[in-house]
């Protein structure tokens, strides 16, 4: 039986992780709704105020593994509280950006700080509590930092209407400042088994993303055909490669490729990259669409964001509850078919005289599916694997997630640049219609992956005879 002192010190590990798990995601939607203001305040185009999600994004992706590996051998609750430490530093460096350049190289230092506190924080989160009491703590956990991606754009919006965009940096300060004091003083501290670092793998696939991303990003304003983007592109496909035949060849990877070799991990991950993909795409550019082609200010508009990241609150715990019944596959598919139809009818009917209410029904339609396929995807890619190696498929399928996110901006915005610009609300408009088919596209292929997650109600019924 537990001790009040032991009860009192797991409402702090459960209160701490997941006050610092909802500031960093906090900090990953809160900017989606400031984007125009800060376009206008650096006089940045779309293609470069990208790489303030993409920046984050890459160094989250690739060290997220790298950060746990960290607190297993030096301390997690010192490397957990390292790691806060470093994205309040680079929160402070984001709010004195006086340029596009240096808020993107503060933003990659916040994705570092944020990849060696997210992993951490579910370690030390998992370690204080049984394993009849996980669950629940688990569960509490995501809620929390899920209300994040909810209330995100809202809040940004709101900050930026009334304070400016450079207090949703500031206000990270007090925060950090809190949780840094009451981790040291209040958390246990604890170490995992030791491994070698991968930092070959690390580096190979941090310059694939970064060529890969570079190609996408320059290729309408240099020419698809030209040195710099074919060669971009071309490095980047070698280096992954490259990253791939390492992997399989080291003695600790980073990605341990075997966990390819089983049919729902490789499916699950496939849809999850190109739904994460459609998602962060489209999360970058709809809420410039309603400031700058449909005028709202920055709270207004993350307001209207809502029909659609709201439904993550209602549909996700239902989606959880009936993968049991139907199976992945089932929720996968239909989910991401939903999606594409919600994305591809927005890219019909939008232009600069579209009234909002005529984008409520494809939001709700594209939230509900993609919020039905994200816990199934992540159900069949963590129940492919045996216990002991769930760790390392929760870091490839995060990692996996962000890269996706990072593909998908990259990609939805050349696609914009290409059809549209945005310098007016007309222009703009079409760059959007233009983006929102992709990421439609981009779902329907996430759903004909989700096609080779097995059918685990045809599995049942084949085993039922055999029981008998």
């Amino acid at each position: 039986m537990q001790t009040p002192r032991e009860r009192a010190e797991q409402r702090w590990v459960l209160g701490l992780t997941a006050l610092a798990s909802f500031m960093m995601a906090l900090d990953a939607m809160i900017m989606t709704t400031a984007f125009a203001t800060i376009r206008a305040d650096f006089g940045s185009a779309v293609e470069t105020l990208q790489w303030t999600v993409n920046a984050f994004n890459l160094t989250f992706a690739v060290l997220l593994l790298t950060g746990a590996a960290l607190g297993d051998r030096f301390g997690r609750r010192r490397m957990f509280a390292a790691g806060i430490g470093l994205f309040v530093v680079a929160s402070a460096a984001c709010a004195l950006a006086g340029n596009a350049a240096a808020l993107i190289a503060a933003r990659a230092l916040q994705g570092a700080g944020a990849a060696l506190v997210m992993p951490l924080a579910m370690a030390i989160l998992s370690g204080a509590f049984g394993r009849e009491e996980r669950a629940r703590a688990l569960g509490i956990f995501s809620g929390i930092t899920g209300c994040a991606l909810i209330i995100g754009p809202a809040i940004g919006g709101f900050i930026t209407e009334h304070l400016g965009w450079r207090w949703i940096f500031w206000i990270n300060l007090p925060v950090g400042l809190i949780a840094i004091a009451l981790v040291i003083t209040r958390l246990r501290e604890s170490f995992g088994p030791t491994a070698p670092l991968d930092i070959t793998g690390l580096t190979l696939v941090a310059l694939a993303a970064l060529a890969l991303v570079w190609g996408l990003l320059r290729g309408n304003g240099v020419g698809w055909a030209s040195a710099e983007v074919t060669g971009a592109l071309i490095a980047g496909v070698a280096l992954a490669a490259l990253f791939v035949l390492w992997e399989l060849r080291a003695t600790s990877p980073m990605v341990p490729m075997r966990l390819f070799a089983a049919r729902p991990f490789a499916s699950g991950m496939a849809a999850s990259v190109l739904f994460y993909a459609a998602m962060y795409g489209v999360l970058f550019l709809l809420p410039q669409f309603l400031q700058i082609a449909l005028g709202f200010d920055a709270f207004g508009a993350g307001l209207r964001l809502l029909p659609w990241t709201a439904t993550l609150f209602v549909t996700a715990p239902i989606a959880g509850a009936a993968v049991n019944r139907f199976g992945e596959r089932t929720l996968v598919v239909t989910g991401l078919l939903m999606q594409a139809i919600g994305l591809g009818w927005i890219s019909e009917i939008v232009s600069p005289t579209v009234h909002y209410s005529a984008l409520v029904a494809p939001l709700v339609l594209a939230g509900v599916g993609v919020s039905m396929a994200m816990p199934a995807a992540q159900n069949a890619v963590l129940g492919a694997v045996a216990v002991s190696e769930m760790g390392k498929a929760s870091g490839v399928f995060n990692m996996g997630r962000f890269l996706g996110g990072m593909f998908g901006i990259a990609a939805l915005v050349a696609s914009f640049s290409a059809n549209g610009a945005d310098d007016s609300s007309g222009h703009f408009a079409n760059g959007f219609a233009s983006a929102m088919s992709l990421a439609a596209t981009l779902s329907f292929a996430g759903a004909v992956a989700g096609l080779f997650l097995p059918m685990r109600r045809r599995a049942v019924a084949a085993a039922a005879p055999q029981d008998a």
